[in-house]
């Protein structure tokens, strides 16, 4: 098994960092990972993208030029990775802020209203833990109890607190996810 992904939306939202958990939790669960981050030099609000591949088998390069995820959360990832979703592959992303969703018809999207949860629920710092709830629910690549250690791996300790938040934000975007056009 070998999972390409991209992770890509505006600094700020978490894209790097769920990436990092991501990454953490296959390494704790003794699977190959390649985490290669790629921002712009803005502090927030500025893009930034995340390519991660966890596979049961040594990783030949992390770089690619098509993906079997995109979980995308802006408009302009979205232009720029749904193309690049390989046929067949899935497409995660969050409606908040797109004017023009996902169209092709030879891959699986999916939405989630993780911005929207996250401001419900007043934790704006669980939006990207409610995004890869969302997308574990789909591909349940990594174990639960390797993402807490990826957790515990990638927050600082001052933020350990956080954890449950964190964990409750996952089962919530298991709940939220939803499926826009599914291949047959």
């Amino acid at each position: 098994m070998t999972e390409e992904i991209i992770i890509a939306g505006f600094g700020g939202q978490g894209v790097l960092s769920m990436g990092k958990i991501l990454a953490y939790s296959g390494v704790m669960q003794n699977k190959e990972v390649s985490w290669m981050p790629s921002y712009g030099p803005e502090m927030r609000g500025g893009t930034a993208n995340v390519t991660v591949i966890l596979s049961d088998e040594r990783i030949s390069s992390p770089i690619i030029n098509a993906y079997d995820t995109a979980i995308v959360l802006n408009q302009q990832s979205l232009d720029k990775f749904e193309p690049l979703v390989k046929p067949g592959g899935l497409l995660i992303y969050d409606p908040n802020g797109i004017s023009r969703h996902p169209a092709r018809t030879d891959i699986n999207i999916y939405s989630i209203e993780a911005n929207d949860e996250a401001a419900r629920v007043g934790l704006s710092k669980v939006f990207n833990m409610i995004v890869l709830g969302g997308f574990l629910k789909l591909k349940p690549i990594v174990d639960a109890e390797y993402v807490r250690k990826g957790l515990e791996k990638s927050l600082p300790s001052r933020h350990h607190g956080m954890i449950p938040e964190n964990e409750k934000a996952i089962e919530t975007g298991k709940e939220l996810i939803k499926a826009k056009h599914l291949l047959n």
